[in-house]
């Protein structure tokens, strides 16, 4: 079979991800609930070709924005309209709710003698996200932030600081509330 250059792969994944249904649409026919995988399986595939460390059995839902510059784990997910910085790691069993929001550069801003939009940017800081996560829906993470393994982000919450193993952390600013270890 003929090479097929990633970027072929990443134009398709643009034009048509999103016109295949969500990876958990059901039906019901004759009282029988039946799972339709058809975008499950094709966004799948595409995102496999995409970017460089691709788990398997992951899942990527519609209108997931990234490039293929990051790196996930086996049975992780990326929620709808979800946006993953460049240089994000997100290990095994990861979560994510719709709309998060990922950032993993920033403006400069040391200088205040010419205007901060013509200072550029800073350096790339990778974000870290460890196995066995669960992030919820408009969650923004910031640069260079690690969250622990087995934690939880409340919904709306904003992480500009490391979270510790099986925290769960909400607010804005993020902050632990409690351990998941007894």
């Amino acid at each position: 079979m003929k090479f097929i250059p990633k970027k072929i792969y990443s134009v398709l994944y643009r034009l048509t991800g999103w016109i295949f249904p969500d990876s958990y649409l059901y039906i019901t026919i004759f009282n029988i609930k039946i799972h339709v995988k058809l975008g499950l399986y094709y966004r799948r595939f595409l995102v496999k070709h995409i970017i460089n460390n691709c788990g398997n059995k992951i899942n990527i839902e519609r209108f997931a924005k990234f490039n293929k510059n990051i790196t996930i784990g086996d049975y992780s997910g990326i929620g709808k309209k979800c946006s993953v910085a460049p240089f994000t790691k997100i290990g095994k069993h990861v979560m994510m709710g719709p709309e998060v929001i990922m950032y993993s550069r920033n403006h400069k801003i040391d200088r205040t003698d010419i205007p901060m939009a013509d200072q550029g940017f800073m350096d790339f800081n990778p974000i870290t996200i460890e196995d066995d996560v669960w992030i919820g829906r408009r969650v923004i993470i910031l640069p260079g932030v690690t969250i622990g393994k087995g934690s939880v982000i409340g919904a709306g919450s904003v992480v500009a600081k490391n979270i510790p193993p099986y925290s769960v952390a909400v607010g804005n600013p993020v902050k632990v509330i409690r351990n998941r270890k007894k």
